[in-house]
């Protein structure tokens, strides 16, 4: 959803001291800009502070956001910041991954027709051609790039060609069943969004919810996380279970594993495209 009103969003992260609220808010106000929206959390154990303010400027007042910009490293460098300032009036740049698998890639169409999701799509990349004709449908561009042992790198290497291209802000892999090498996970920290069927104990390999039936599990769960080179291991930024039992069959399950999906990858993305989720090493804060 964009901010109409309050449509910049300041994120900071730097080392827990005092004075850094008002430092920044007095430099705002002095700038003539008005704060709608505030966040904060102290971390006390990594030493970190991390700030999302949401603002405008006020009215009748001629802003620069440039300006504010460039003016603004002067703050930052008191306080050793890393900081970053989005107009939510430019929709962030999304590229898709699929494979065969639609349910994760129905869903965010669907909430991004609603304009639950704020945000252009730039492409549909998939390994398979099965979901070209949904991509079709909406008009947007799909692109077929088949993974082989031996194509890998190079199909990886177009991958990466495309996300530039289209000046790609964040890649989400809708149930892209193919592992990604550690080099293209470097080059997309921070900026790719799996979503993982996990159960609680994991089961990894084929048919994970048929192992989850054998075992009698009584919740099912899913979890969003940003892509790292440790499979499945990447900072997780969303959660979601739904609580099953005995009657539950394998497929009763994988359906309701398919709703666990789509809501934690959805509110995941959401979280991404509104600028509130803060990397904190291994783990990740996000104001909701």
């Amino acid at each position: 959803m964009q901010h109409e009103k309050n449509p910049f969003i300041l994120k900071i992260s730097c080392p827990a001291t005092s004075g850094i609220v008002a430092a920044v808010t007095s430099y705002l106000a002095e700038n003539g800009c008005y704060i709608g929206e505030m966040a904060q959390f102290d971390d006390e154990f990594s030493g970190k502070f991390f700030m999302r303010a949401v603002f405008r400027f006020n009215d009748g007042h001629d802003g620069d956001i440039d300006q504010l910009k460039h003016a603004f490293q002067a703050v930052a460098d008191g306080f050793d910041m890393h900081w970053e300032l989005f107009d939510t009036r430019e929709p962030m740049r999304v590229l898709l991954m699929v494979s065969k698998f639609d349910h994760c890639l129905t869903d965010l169409l669907y909430r991004y027709h609603k304009g639950e999701m704020d945000m252009t799509i730039t492409a549909i990349v998939s390994n398979h051609l099965d979901l070209r004709p949904m991509a079709e449908r909406e008009g947007i561009r799909f692109i077929y790039l088949p993974v082989t042992k031996d194509t890998k790198a190079q199909q990886e290497a177009e991958l990466m060609k495309i996300i530039d291209e289209t000046c790609t802000d964040l890649v989400v892999l809708a149930r892209y069943m193919q592992v990604l090498s550690d080099d293209l996970c470097r080059q997309l920290s921070g900026r790719a969004i799996n979503i993982h069927h996990s159960f609680l104990p994991g089961f990894k390999g084929a048919k994970p919810y048929h192992q989850a039936y054998q075992r009698g599990v009584k919740l099912i769960g899913a979890t969003a996380h940003y892509v790292t080179s440790d499979l499945d291991e990447g900072p997780i930024i969303e959660q979601e279970v739904q609580r099953v039992d005995h009657v539950y069959q394998p497929d009763d399950l994988v359906a309701t594993g398919r709703d666990t999906e789509t809501v934690a990858l959805s509110k995941a993305v959401k979280y991404h495209l509104e600028h509130r989720v803060f990397l904190n090493h291994d783990r990740t804060v996000i104001f909701r």
